[in-house]
This record gives C-alpha cells, structure tokens and sequence, in this order.
C-alpha cells in the first residue's frame, strides 16, 4: 500500500520540509563518516584527497539517478557536498581538531 500523496499546496510543502529535514540528517551522518575516513587516511600516511575516488562517486550517482534531476545537476550538488566536507576538514585542522 503506497503512501497517500499530497493534496494541497501546504500538503506538498509539508512533504518537502520532512525531505528537507531527512537531508539534512544524511549530509551531518555522511560528513561524520567523512571525517572518520580522513582520521583513518591521516593514521595510513594516504593523501587525503583522492580525485579517483571523487569521479567513482559521481559515477556511482549517475548510475544511481533516475530523474528528474539530470546527472550534470547531481555532479554539482555531490561536489559542492564534498567540497563542504573538504572545508569542514580544513576548519577541524585550523580549530586543532584533526
């Protein structure tokens, strides 16, 4: 049994908040395992940035997407995500937390 859609303009705002609330969660959980991964490359010696394992990403999103939002437009949301969790390592770094 499907969930029952939306009627109203305030239905459909409703839903988008609870997604909206729902991304949020997911980019605080996927930047924490961000961290963990470059805590982990930092005790391994590896660099920290890996421009192969940014294109497998992007490449695994294009195959993942089904639409409406074109590969190109999700290209530049996950890189604008990566781009934060490479800012936020910088900050950890700068506030002696890394």
């Amino acid at each position: 049994m499907s969930a029952p859609q939306p009627e109203s303009l305030d239905d459909w705002r409703a839903r988008i908040d609870v997604l909206n609330t729902q991304l949020v969660r997911l980019l605080n959980e996927r930047a924490r395992c961000a961290e963990r991964i470059v805590a982990f490359k930092q005790r391994a010696g590896l660099p920290v940035f890996d421009s192969q394992r940014e294109q497998a990403v992007l490449d695994t999103v294009s195959a993942a997407n089904e639409g409406p939002l074109s590969d190109e437009a999700l290209h530049r949301i996950f890189n604008s995500i990566m781009e934060e969790h490479r800012l936020l390592q910088e900050q950890r770094k700068a506030d002696g937390l890394s």
